[in-house]
């Protein structure tokens, strides 16, 4: 892979967040001018401090994809675009439908439409979310399954992702979306659960204090951060994907007591087991693992880090910078 993206100009939307400043530093490390772009908004998960020692290797530019002119400077000239803006937070997203509406559709379609116009053979790679699929019909949810949604932010990613397939199809630009599963490992949120319930179990655990299972019997499936890079990253070098959306998973499914378990046997932690608050209750999709063998078949890809490896690595990273996301 180290030829692939050697001197391509690269931009990373969402490029200071969790999983756009994991790809920004392995892009830089293979090789590529990369630039990313981020609001930098408290709520949204970028974190200057994601970049680390790469901080001076690429370009960043403190920006809101909403902002129609910012876009126009953004797009052009570039030879790849991982779009990885977004807000998260299905309880936010219920609390404040029109932002997320605004971050999640509109700034989606104006990033397009500003490539349709100055940037038309930019391949662009988009992050989905598993959310998009609503309560499982059937266990492990392949790309068939019905799309119905339980809350608005996964109406809103919905709309961005099929905004990206469908500018593919009539425009021909190279788009392709990766439907997310739970990802986790370093420079995850860990401050609140607007990412992932996961990096508020770490954050308690490491301080010490016990930390809430909703329920416990819930089934998931989880992928370290480093796999999902890499996943972004055969993506962006596979033609054959354009135009489709693909599965990504991880290896095993447990139930969150099971995860609760590994995580205390890492750390030495401690748990309670409650009940769904009511409010997050509803909006729950239950059970979810999903299956990804169509994304295999086209570009071999397979998630490398184990389950207790992963939790292993994130713990040791959050002993040493706690202080930087809390």
């Amino acid at each position: 892979m180290n030829d692939r993206f050697r001197g391509r100009r690269v931009l990373i939307t969402g490029g200071l967040g969790f999983i756009g400043s994991s790809l920004a530093r392995r892009l830089v490390e293979l090789g590529a001018d990369v630039t990313v772009v981020d609001t930098l908004f408290p709520n949204y998960g970028g974190n200057m401090f994601n970049l680390g020692e790469h901080r001076d290797r690429l370009r960043v530019n403190i920006s809101d994809m909403r902002n129609h002119f910012s876009l126009r400077q953004m797009v052009d000239g570039m030879d790849l675009i991982f779009n990885l803006a977004g807000q998260t937070s299905h309880l936010d997203s219920m609390h404040d439908p029109t932002t997320d509406l605004e971050i999640n559709c509109a700034a989606h379609l104006a990033l397009l439409e500003t490539c349709r116009q100055q940037n038309p053979g930019a391949r662009i790679v988009f992050a989905s979310t598993r959310q998009i699929y609503g309560v499982p019909e059937y266990l492990p949810v392949d790309e068939a399954h019905p799309l119905r949604p339980t809350d608005i932010n996964g109406i809103n990613k919905l709309a961005g992702e099929s905004y990206h397939l469908l500018y593919g199809r009539i425009y021909g630009m190279g788009a392709v979306a990766l439907r997310l599963t739970n990802t986790y490992g370093p420079r995850m949120r860990v401050k609140d659960a607007r990412q992932t319930f996961l990096g508020v179990w770490v954050r308690r655990a490491l301080e010490g204090e016990p930390f809430e299972v909703w329920g416990g019997e819930q089934l998931r499936d989880f992928t370290y951060v480093d796999d999902v890079v890499e996943a972004f990253l055969l993506a962006a070098l596979t033609p054959e994907l354009d135009g489709g959306a693909y599965n990504l998973s991880g290896e095993p499914v447990v139930s969150l007591r099971q995860l609760a378990e590994m995580l205390v046997q890492a750390c030495d932690a401690a748990y309670e087991v409650k009940a769904f608050p009511e409010e997050r209750r509803r909006i729950d999709i239950g059970d979810y693992y999903a299956d990804d063998s169509r994304f295999r078949a086209l570009t071999g890809w397979t998630p490398k880090v184990a389950l207790d490896e992963g939790l292993r690595r994130t713990l040791d990273y959050y002993r040493q910078h706690l202080a930087h996301y809390v």
